[in-house]
């Protein structure tokens, strides 16, 4: 199986003023992103997937892949901390439309080590799907070390890689030091993809890149390329932004930004909040200023 390379865009899901879906939305974001990124991540946790029923996800899912005119690389997003749970639903998935699986480590049970080892093990051993890991610690309570990445790594073909968003460089550079050729690192922060690309990772798994497609994937294809003052050229003309959006969270930040742009609406489902009215006017100021 290829690495995974390049910019991948984490999918909002957009609401109606109602909450219901807007698929026409969805549309619009997947039309204007598709000749400008590498691949897509689906459900994942900017998509507020734990706030969506299964019957709204396999819509999201069936309106993705009948929009998906350009054949984009798909990745799901299946995670939890059921382990049983997990591989029910990644069963119950057709993966024939999915390059991997974007699985987030077990949260709030706070696994050990050797449990988070064991509860991937055994998705790959009941399952016939690549799997990615997501770490970020943040959200799960709990850090993937290194080791443990390590040794999933080299036990099992399957796991091909991992979104690293621990938000220590450091852990991203032990991984990459001792990591099987095959197996992708990819930053899960937009702050740190370039110092993680030019350590020799492999890319991004971005929020920002579904509102500035053109120029992350043109920063990540410079750091590839080892053009890195071209590179950080780009990253600290949308550096400010990047702060913006995630000032009230993800994905209320992005979602105020598409809104800006007239992408979609900034709806967001509970116990989120849409962004405030002075977030949305710091966002349209900067907008103003330097994105004309």
């Amino acid at each position: 199986m290829k690495k995974l390379y390049g910019t991948g865009v984490a999918l909002v899901t957009p609401f109606k003023k109602n909450r219901k879906i807007d698929f026409n939305g969805l549309e619009k974001i997947l039309k204007y992103i598709e000749d400008k990124v590498d691949y897509l991540i689906i459900l994942g946790t900017t998509a507020e997937n734990s706030t969506l029923e299964e019957n709204e996800k396999k819509d999201i899912i069936e309106c993705i892949k009948n929009s998906n005119y350009k054949k984009i690389p798909l990745i799901l997003g299946i995670g939890g901390n059921n382990t049983e749970n997990v591989i029910k639903k990644i069963k119950s998935i057709n993966l024939s439309d999915f390059l991997a699986i974007l699985s987030i480590s077990p949260y709030y049970n706070n696994p050990s080590q050797e449990g988070i080892y064991q509860h991937f093990k055994s998705i790959v051993n009941n399952t016939d799907a690549n799997i990615i890991v997501y770490n970020v610690p943040k959200r799960t309570g709990s850090n993937v070390f290194p080791e443990t990445i390590i040794r999933l790594a080299n036990d099992f073909n399957r796991i091909i890689g991992i979104k690293e968003a621990s938000g220590n460089i450091l852990q991203s550079y032990n991984i990459i030091k001792k990591k099987p050729k095959n197996f992708s690192v990819i930053a899960g922060d937009d702050f740190i993809s370039l110092p993680l690309i030019l350590g020799g990772g492999n890319g991004i798994i971005s929020v920002i890149a579904q509102g500035f497609p053109d120029k992350i994937s043109k920063m990540i294809s410079l750091a590839k390329s080892n053009k890195v003052k071209e590179a950080f050229s780009i990253f600290y003309e949308i550096f400010n932004m990047i702060y913006l959006l995630y000032e009230e969270g993800n994905p209320t930040g992005i979602k105020t930004f598409l809104e800006i742009i007239g992408i979609c609406s900034s709806y967001v489902r509970l116990p989120l909040l849409s962004g405030t009215s002075n977030l949305k006017k710091k966002m349209e100021l900067l907008l103003k200023k330097n994105y004309k």
